[in-house]
């Protein structure tokens, strides 16, 4: 069988330069993804740099199969006719690379899936936009590239949540801290996507905005607290997400507190507590560590492209991470960006 012919556009650090990164877990980029997986092969990636081209095509070819690079997309597209198309551009082209793919589809040339980097636009209406065409009848498919829910712990915390094995959830606190002088909107609109979809995943509910207080998040120093909540069936869990700037360190972290315990997780976290008699006092209860954890690789990537080929290979299925994830994303953060 013929492997699924995948392309790139957009041939930066999500794309390709981020494999040169030692101490990250392979695959940790597009182009690593997919020529890691068997039923793939990347032919192509287009980018209006000159160098990134070079470097993408001299790091990616190998003997037999040439890894072509353009400065322009569509040609791309016209010449290589990929099934899967990857957008790795910045968010504000979103729409465009989107509407192209459905618009070369439209005209013969099978783009079965595109995977689209998060956030999966710029605005509310180019996202609206985007999701319209991923719900099209003759669209492809679109997974927005919301890569916590590929990771192995990730599964396994939201397991965890939604058999109830801590009882039920009463209350979410998040942590952000990914820049020591970025505005904290341009931190919460980035990195915050990850946390603010993953939050919806694990516990598989809608998150709304409520208020927030502390710094302004226009500013690029302090920490703002942002008050939202989960609906839940017919109720509401409340949310409380700090983001901060001033550290000269990441924190990505998310802990679910619960009836009978609490789980934490994040950036090299997981952690489990369950209620038990206290040795401290009687008649009372603690928490105790249970020492479940997490290891071993996560297959994030590699788990995102399994998910794409699989859409690739029957349309009808409905991806991990689709377009209408990367929608409630937006709206969410366009809720918090208008106040």
């Amino acid at each position: 069988m013929s492997k699924i012919k995948a392309a790139v556009v957009g041939l930066g650090r999500i794309a390709s330069i981020l494999e040169d990164d030692t101490l990250r877990e392979k695959p940790c980029t597009h182009a690593g993804a997919i020529t890691s997986n068997e039923d793939c092969e990347l032919v192509a990636g287009s980018d209006t740099n000159e160098e990134r081209c070079r470097l993408f095509a001299q790091k990616w070819s190998r003997p037999g199969n040439p890894v072509c690079v353009y400065d322009n997309a569509s040609k791309m597209i016209d010449i290589h006719q990929p099934q899967i198309l990857v957008i790795a551009t910045h968010p504000d082209s979103h729409y465009q690379y989107c509407r192209m793919a459905h618009e070369k589809k439209k005209k013969g040339i099978d783009i079965k899936v595109v995977i689209c980097e998060k956030p999966l636009a710029d605005n509310i209406d180019n996202a609206i936009k985007i999701e319209k065409i991923a719900a099209s009848k003759d669209g492809p498919v679109i997974i927005t590239n919301h890569e916590r829910r590929y990771s192995n712990d990730y599964i396994k915390a939201r397991s965890i949540l939604q058999e109830e094995k801590l009882g039920k959830l009463i209350l979410v606190n998040a942590k952000l801290y990914f820049g020591k002088t970025r505005k904290l909107i341009d931190m919460f609109w980035d990195d915050g996507t990850h946390l603010i979809d993953i939050i919806m995943y694990l516990t598989d509910s809608a998150l709304s905005y409520k208020n927030q207080w502390g710094a302004n998040l226009t500013e690029r120093s302090g920490t703002a607290w942002l008050e939202g909540e989960l609906s839940q069936n017919i109720s509401t869990i409340p949310v409380l997400i700090e983001v901060g700037a001033g550290r000269d360190h990441l924190v990505f972290e998310i802990e679910f507190s619960c009836e009978k315990g609490c789980l934490r997780i994040g950036n090299s976290i997981f952690e489990v507590y369950e209620s038990v008699p206290s040795p401290y006092a009687e008649k009372f209860n603690s928490l105790k560590n249970t020492g479940e954890t997490f290891s071993g690789p996560t297959g994030y990537f590699a788990n995102m492209l399994k998910d794409a080929v699989a859409c690739a290979k029957n349309p009808q299925r409905l991806p991990v991470s689709g377009a209408i994830d990367g929608l409630r994303v937006i709206e969410y953060l366009n809720s918090v960006k208008k106040c």
